[in-house]
């Protein structure tokens, strides 16, 4: 029989945490919220971290990286879109991944494009040994990977695993005390309103709905021009693509996407490019219209 191809890779295996409770709480909502999830956080995520997904079904995701630092950035950026998922939910509702990395040779499939082999089963019993909402990674990944500032590896020590016959020593990947990433700017609301006025009086309003925003990684761009933009603001002084709103590192934020007339938040101009944060009860200007923020 002729040797299948094989290739260093790393392996990123993921899985739901309390999946069959999940289930029997409610199916239909369980299985929406999922294909929510993987439509608009895992590929995006994979893909954008140069990942390709191998198999995505169920309560599991399989992908595959050519780097390891893409591979461990990718796994913190699903994480904390995650969390931000899951601050519209109730507690028992959350959908918590675990995370799993690893380093190692695969076998690839040529006519299905699946992998097999040691290195994907390692990365599924690390995947196991991860906190709910967390990330574990082999020492062999751990060695050439870095995390960003913010992180740290932190030793898990060693383990024994089902059908492996040596110990894994594992690192859990977590968020420095008083990192960003554990500070929330806004209280998450449903629906986030909008009104005002320009300095005419004519009134403008338009709401966002933050769990689609949670999940859009290029978040929703506001302007003039209907065929741009996700928001549309009809009034002269707001440019074509006038600013972006995103959710990110736990915080509502407006970026300036280089309009004519500028965009500030409380008085104070945003500059193009650098997002910055704001929060309810604030007062949002683009160009002449002021508005005002609200949750629901």
């Amino acid at each position: 029989m002729a040797n299948r191809p094989r290739r260093l890779s790393v392996i990123l295996h993921a899985d739901l945490a309390g999946y069959v409770r999940l289930m029997e709480g409610g199916e239909d909502r369980t299985v929406d919220r999922l294909k929510t999830v993987r439509a608009e956080v895992w590929r995006p995520a994979c893909e954008t971290g140069g990942g390709s997904v191998v198999n995505i079904e169920g309560d599991s995701v399989l992908a595959e990286f050519g780097s390891a630092l893409a591979a461990v950035a990718t796994a913190i950026d699903i994480q904390e879109r995650m969390a931000s998922f899951n601050g519209m939910l109730e507690p028992d509702e959350r959908l918590m991944f675990r995370i799993g990395l690893h380093l190692g040779e695969v076998i690839v499939d040529e006519e299905t494009n699946g992998i097999f082999g040691d290195g994907v089963n390692l990365a599924a019993r690390i995947q196991a040994m991860a906190e709910p909402g967390g990330i574990a990674v082999s020492r062999a990944l751990r060695d050439i990977a870095e995390v960003r500032t913010e992180y740290d590896f932190v030793d898990g020590g060693e383990h024994w695993a089902k059908n492996v016959s040596r110990p894994l020593q594992i690192y859990h990947v977590r968020a420095r005390a008083g990192s960003m990433r554990t500070t929330t700017t806004i209280v998450p609301q449903t629906i986030l309103r909008f009104h005002g006025t320009d300095h005419a009086g004519k009134k403008y309003a338009f709401d966002v709905d933050l769990d689609r925003l949670m999940t859009r990684r290029a978040g929703l761009v506001i302007g003039r021009d209907v065929e741009q933009c996700d928001i549309v603001v009809a009034h002269s002084t707001v440019s074509r693509r006038h600013a972006r709103l995103l959710f990110a590192s736990g915080a509502l934020q407006i970026e300036d996407l280089g309009s004519m007339n500028g965009t500030a938040v409380d008085g104070a101009p945003a500059r193009r490019g650098v997002p910055r944060s704001i929060q309810t009860g604030a007062r949002l200007t683009l160009g002449e219209v002021d508005l005002s923020i609200g949750g629901e």
